[in-house]
């Protein structure tokens, strides 16, 4: 809650950072959101039917694949095991009124009705349970993780990925290097952009790894015991990475279980 109304009224306010700095400020990140939405379907949320579609289950270089769909598998084990001790039957997912609504309210207020782009408005099996509560939680988890911890990375060289450019793009190939200073941002722009870059993308002092809460949200020994292999299975998987990225020049670490934060804090 306190990242989002600090976003709102200072990164995408009325000449917040967004229009001093941002090319689509003064409303045109609005716009472009508006013209995003309905590329954003249910399938896109799911690492196993959003890498099939985008052909790259199975491709070695990419990391963020084979991560995404390790960790994927590791929350729809945990999610499953939670599911099937709350609920036995197909039918006692049905009739659950309170669960029908939640979803209901997701996917026709909360994303204005995108049951056109494949979002259920209600849930009829355990398994369809499962998979939905384990979108929700890759995307506020592991999903998050992957575009939040390469910030820094990525964006504090500004010329990597420019907040705006201030001329258009060159139609020949005798562009000069005055021409590039003249497009890329000012410095006031740039040390805007690699400030709330620092601020958004730096590692977090405080954090809580997935998993790793402190509130017991369940009692009880079934839930318990699911919770620890959760863990253990979490634990297992930041070590193959560990392992992996040894061996790599550049370690790609977006994913680990121990970095990836137990919701979106920031």
């Amino acid at each position: 809650m306190e990242i989002n109304i600090r976003a709102r009224s200072g990164l995408v306010s009325n000449m917040g950072i967004f229009d001093q700095v941002v090319s689509t400020g003064g409303g045109g990140h609005v716009e472009l959101l508006r013209r995003a939405g309905p590329f954003l379907t249910y399938r896109s949320f799911c690492p196993p039917d959003d890498l099939e579609d985008r052909g790259l289950l199975g491709v070695k270089s990419s990391f963020y694949a084979q991560d995404a769909l390790r960790l994927w598998e590791v929350i729809f084990r945990y999610v499953e095991g939670i599911v099937n001790l709350h609920y036995k039957t197909d039918g006692a997912v049905k009739e659950d009124l309170e669960l029908q609504t939640w979803c209901r309210e997701i996917t026709e207020i909360g994303l204005l009705g995108a049951q056109d782009r494949g979002f259920p408005v209600s849930l009829e099996s355990r398994d369809q349970v499962c998979h939905f509560v384990t979108m929700c939680i890759f995307t506020c988890t592991g999903q998050h993780s992957s575009v939040h911890l390469g910030q820094l990375d990525w964006y504090a060289w500004v010329p990597n990925a420019p907040c705006t450019m201030r001329l258009p793009p060159p139609t020949t190939k005798d562009a000069t290097l005055e021409t590039v200073m003249a497009t890329l941002p000012n410095v006031h722009q740039s040390s805007l952009q690699m400030s709330i870059t620092w601020q958004l993308g730096r590692r977090q002092p405080v954090m809580v790894a997935l998993g790793q809460h402190e509130e017991e949200y369940f009692s009880g020994p079934g839930p318990k015991a699911v919770l620890k292999k959760f863990r253990e299975d979490l634990a297992a998987l930041d070590k193959e990475i560990e392992i992996r990225n040894a061996k790599l020049d550049m370690p790609y670490e977006y994913l680990r279980p121990s970095l990836v934060e137990n919701s979106v804090a920031i």
